[in-house]
């Protein structure tokens, strides 16, 4: 195979200049969204790299968005140390976090820690550059009327809540992966939480007490809540019909279905 033609090699020489000499390459098991994600091992390092094709579309606009965001976000996620793009490749370069993702199942000394960084999140002050990133992608999942306009709001949101995301660095959370930050309802990222932490092995109960001491969940409407917990349900089957292979999937399916069942919640769906 032409090791020049992957992604480690191919953007080589438009971060050299940021990095210096380069020892290694070591991709990541995360980072489904890109190109390439990486640990480059360098002289002017260590980075966590993230390299898009140069190519319009979705992803592309991803990694704009979260280059846009990482200026507002403090000590919340590592910071983004350099950005470089050429015709061919857009790369982000990132502090690295020295830690772990985060354990979600019951009795987890991590829980504490990732709640409060959900917390926190909430507690960050809308930047003007997410005014116009309305959250939308529950919308057609939303029931009839106007269900949707109850996820809309004016706090920044992460919207990818997951123990891969949640880093634990020196007894705290490092929230990492801002991939489509959005403004949107201030419950939206706890509810996220929720469907995480029942799909690690909590009653919807007990996920429901881990966030009911936030200020953005206990100021949340309870119907928004169950509208929201509607929309991810026929969302989750949605998806799960669309990949039929995709055992995750059906584990969030399952989620979804046992909140909206403690919820007293009866949205029709799908056959899954």
């Amino acid at each position: 195979m032409d090791t020049t033609s992957l992604p480690e090699s191919a953007i080589l020489p438009l971060i050299r200049e940021r990095t210096g000499p380069v020892a290694e390459v070591r991709r990541t098991e995360r980072g489904f969204s890109s190109d390439l994600t990486a640990l480059v091992d360098c002289m002017k390092g260590p980075f966590f790299v993230k390299a898009m094709r140069n190519r319009p579309g979705g992803r592309r606009k991803s990694l704009i968005r979260e280059r846009q965001i990482s200026a507002c976000l403090g000590h919340i996620s590592p910071p983004l140390l350099w950005d470089v793009e050429d015709g061919d490749w857009l790369v982000l370069g990132f502090d690295v976090v020295d830690g772990r993702s985060s354990d979600f199942t019951p009795g987890s000394p991590d829980l504490p820690l990732v709640v409060e960084a959900v917390n926190q999140i909430s507690r960050l002050p809308l930047p003007q550059v997410a005014q116009g990133w309305t959250e939308t992608r529950w919308d057609r999942f939303a029931g009839f009327g106007p269900e949707a306009e109850l996820f809309r709001g004016n706090s920044l949101l992460h919207t990818d809540i997951n123990p891969s995301n949640m880093m634990v660095e020196n007894g705290r959370v490092r929230v990492v992966d801002w991939a489509w930050p959005t403004r949107g309802a201030a419950f939206i990222d706890p509810a996220l939480l929720i469907l995480q932490l029942i799909s690690a092995g909590h009653t919807p109960a007990e996920a429901e007490g881990w966030v009911s001491e936030l200020p953005a969940w206990h100021r949340a409407d309870p119907v928004a809540i169950d509208a929201f917990a509607a929309a991810n349900l026929r969302m989750s089957v949605a998806f799960s019909e669309r990949k039929p292979d995709e055992d995750w999937l059906k584990f969030m399916v399952t989620a979804c279905r046992s909140w909206t069942d403690h919820r007293g919640v009866t949205p029709s769906v799908g056959s899954a």
